[in-house]
């Protein structure tokens, strides 16, 4: 297996000291600062891909193997990180190979720091209970009352116009944080919500001040907040405790489905008749067919996909192919085509609808919940459950990923007569648009997407799936991760195996069980075969010789194989892994008389391991090893990393590292974000500001205690505060300096795919209800309703 030794070298007390030296990898959580929509956005995708890379945090994730694509889709572009690996053969024998993943975007934005308020009052609520965008947007506030020496003694009704202020500021910064995350975006005051309970509490005082007056207001607002009590009540016991049901025949997902079938995309509307488009310097009226598609590479103008030779052949190749004869005749050059007052025209759309009214946004928003009210919701067996990707795709240009050989290729716009509905004989059949009708209406209850469809570029069938929240999507992955569990029980078996098999007599043999060995260390994939149109991708099965270089000496290391090729979604795989002596033997036969091009296992494929995985154990498949091993290693990373005696923060910045580790295992990377140095910059400029306060504070304190020696009670009391002040300014800095680790290290490590993909969930429940951390530190809204089985289920003792 492959195991990440710094990891276990980190200091883990004081974490406030040496953090700079605290890791060797290095990352960084772009969605930390980010407000994000709420993550039930009327359409959002929570997209995940059988062999999850990546995550895409939508309303609706369809089936795993979309969630991945979408996720993946961030970090595509992802520098080559060369991670080095190292395996312990000591410890193989009992230890499955991927121990180390880990999870971002929204831990890291746990590891916010609270900042100080000069007065000490026991009645307020602490500003843990504050939530994490709270305490960022008051944090320059604060660090001003700290300096002013008077204000503490200020009483409370002095400070209410600042407080005032002080909302404002918070209220413009909410609009500012831009610190996003490719993994995992998601506004922490959708989710854990203490702020409200403060501020309850100071209308509360000041209607107790002024109850005459107040009290009317004050029964309005009993009166006004009960139905939203009732409604969060509601909510709860509509919860649908499905884990605890009786288990339906295997194969059937439902008795019962009734839904209101696919929002399509909005009709085309023309162009103004004063935005032109030219070709060879002259204007040139296109038809309205030739000026959507046409429109769609305007848009996109100043991307780099605009500069690819293969995006642009295979643009105007399908351009030309919607044109008019007469249009066709005349537009042969695309070098000719002048775009540029239709690209400006999009960009000015694009600034005015930023730029939309409070009236207008509120009506927007309105309509999207109308649309979501009638499409996000489907009757399941009498529960109501939402749906994830309920709106189809728009028509536009295929980009692909990494250098895709369609990228540029025209997604036709989807009409009903595509379209698959699948429902139950006794429901209500959606109706298709007036005009037309479905390609097919069918009642599979063996099956559990809702509508179907076969895209033109790839010829790939997509679909529209249950919410990641629902039953159908929980049961798999419970099943997954049960799976997963079952394979730790027979996993020293089966290397016993196959490492008796890297001696057969049979070249087949030794191939497949040579591939296992590092499916099984390294979590590769197994890899399928690819058609010249796709992608140029590889996995462990169809690696081909230039992929590897075999070193007797490398680095003071034995035996050494250093693999590079592209993975799944063309991110690329480096790894110097030392490996046993007779696998390195059977990889130099397996190269014999072959040219760099040949397969390096020329008499193996995927069907072939597949077929011996699931006579190994029922149900065994290459991605199980990948979630055997990242489940295992978070297990294993969590029990090494985390000190009971830590401070929240601290234990946070545990799970992280924890889960980076298993990141750095399943190759999760990413490219580091733009904002990321800018961000450390004012990340610094932050602390900065903290040891003057420090500073300033020690003064203070030192002054304050000399006084209070032969000083009235009064002073005392003032010195109290002041040594209270103090500490509380050197916590933050902690936290500050925890918060800097915590984000360089994660800055080319994608954690939240594996959070939501590869680690059974209920390890990190029992970890947070063990370690006092609360939940919503860990999961954020939508992932917390996509656990929810979990969450009920594990307790604090239990174990992967």
């Amino acid at each position: 297996m492959a195991y990440i030794e710094q990891f276990c070298k980190y200091p883990r007390k004081p974490l406030s000291k040496n953090i700079e030296e605290d890791t060797k990898v290095k990352v960084e959580s772009e969605e930390i600062l980010k407000p994000k929509e709420s993550p039930v956005k009327e359409d959002a995708n929570l997209s995940t891909d059988d062999d999850e890379d990546k995550l895409v945090i939508k309303d609706d994730p369809g089936s795993q193997d979309e969630a991945d694509e979408g996720a993946q889709a961030d970090h595509s572009q992802a520098s080559s990180a060369d991670f080095s690996l190292k395996i312990d053969e000591s410890n193989f024998s009992g230890y499955s190979a991927g121990e180390e993943e880990n999870s971002q975007s929204q831990n890291e934005s746990q590891l916010e720091v609270d900042d100080v308020k000069p007065e000490i009052k026991k009645e307020e609520e602490s500003d843990e209970d504050v939530p994490l965008s709270a305490r960022v947007s008051s944090t320059k506030r604060k660090i001003k009352d700290e300096e002013e020496e008077e204000d503490d003694d200020l009483p409370l009704s002095a400070r209410k116009k600042p407080k005032k202020e002080i909302k404002e500021e918070k209220s413009k910064k909410k609009k500012k944080r831009g610190y996003d995350d490719e993994d995992y975006e998601e506004d922490e005051e959708e989710d854990y919500k203490p702020a409200k309970k403060k501020a309850t509490k100071k209308k509360e005082k000041k209607i107790k001040k002024e109850a005459v007056k107040k009290e009317p207001v004050k029964r309005e607002k009993a009166e006004a907040d009960s139905p939203k009590k009732k409604k969060k009540e509601e909510e709860t016991q509509e919860v649908w405790k499905w884990w605890e049901e009786e288990k339906k025949d295997d194969g059937v997902k439902w008795t019962f489905l009734e839904h209101k079938g696919p929002v399509f995309a909005p009709d085309y509307e023309r162009l103004p008749k004063d935005v032109k488009f030219y070709y060879d310097g002259k204007e040139v009226a296109l038809s309205e067919e030739a000026e959507e598609v046409a429109g769609f590479y305007a848009k996109m103008l100043d991307h780099d996909y605009t500069t690819k030779e293969v995006f642009n052949k295979n643009f105007f190749k399908d351009w030309r192919k919607v044109m008019t004869d007469d249009e066709r005749a005349l537009i042969t050059d695309l070098k000719k085509c002048n775009f540029k007052k239709m690209h400006a025209y999009f960009m000015d759309v694009a600034e005015k609808n930023r730029n939309r009214s409070k009236e207008e946004k509120k009506a927007l928003k309105e309509k999207n919940e109308a649309i979501v009210k009638e499409y996000g919701t489907c009757n399941i067996d009498g529960h109501k459950e939402k749906i994830g990707n309920f709106r189809l795709e728009p028509p536009g240009l295929f980009r692909g990923r990494g250098e895709h050989p369609k990228m540029g290729k025209l997604k036709r716009r989807l009409n009903a007569e595509d379209i698959i509905i699948n429902c139950s004989k006794d429901s209500n059949i959606p109706q298709p648009p007036p005009g037309h009708k479905w390609k097919e209406v069918r009642h599979v209850n063996t099956v559990t997407w809702l509508v179907s469809w076969t895209e033109n570029v790839q010829n790939q069938v997509k679909y529209i799936m249950l919410n990641p929240s629902s039953k159908l999507k929980g049961e798999k992955d419970w099943q997954k991760y049960e799976t997963a569990r079952r394979l730790h029980k027979s996993i020293n078996k089966i290397r016993n195996e196959y490492q008796q098999d890297w001696k057969s007599k049979e070249m087949k043999v030794r191939q497949r069980a040579v591939a296992l060995y590092f499916i099984d260390k390294l979590a590769l994939r197994a890899g399928n075969e690819k058609d010249e149109d796709q992608a140029d991708t590889v996995g462990c099965c169809s690696l081909r010789v230039e992929h590897i270089e075999l070193h007797e000496q490398k680095d003071d290391k034995e035996f050494v194989v250093v693999f590079d090729f592209l993975g799944k979604d063309s991110i690329r795989y480096y790894n110097e892994v030392p490996v046993e002596k007779r696998v390195f033997k059977n990889l130099g036969r397996f190269m014999e008389n072959k040219k760099p091009g040949d397969d390096l296992f020329d008499r193996l494929n995927t069907q072939i391991m597949n077929k011996h995985l699931n006579e190994l154990m029922e149900g065994l498949t290459a991605k199980v090893f990948r979630t055997y091993n990242a489940s295992f290693t978070l297990q294993q990373q969590l029990d090494l990393l985390t000190n009971e005696d830590d401070t929240e923060a601290e234990k946070i910045l545990a799970y992280n590292r924890a889960n980076r580790a298993v990141a750095i295992l399943c190759n999760h990377q990413r490219s580091v974000p733009k904002g990321h140095e800018k961000s450390m910059e004012k990340l610094k400029e932050k602390m900065d500001q903290k040891r003057e306060a420090i500073q300033d504070a020690e003064r203070q304190v030192k002054d304050a205690v000399r006084e209070a020696k032969h000083g009235s009670v009064k002073e005392k009391v003032v010195a109290d505060k002041k040594k209270k002040l103090l500490q509380r300014l050197k916590d933050q800095l902690a936290k500050l300096e925890i918060q800097e680790t915590d984000r360089d290290e994660n800055k080319t490590i994608a954690l939240g795919t594996s959070k939501l993909n590869y680690l059974d969930p209920r390890i990190s429940v029992a970890w947070c209800k063990k370690y006092d951390v609360p939940i919503e530190k860990i999961y954020n809204k939508t992932q917390r309703d996509k656990f929810r089985w979990a969450i009920d289920m594990a307790g604090p003792d239990y174990r992967f």
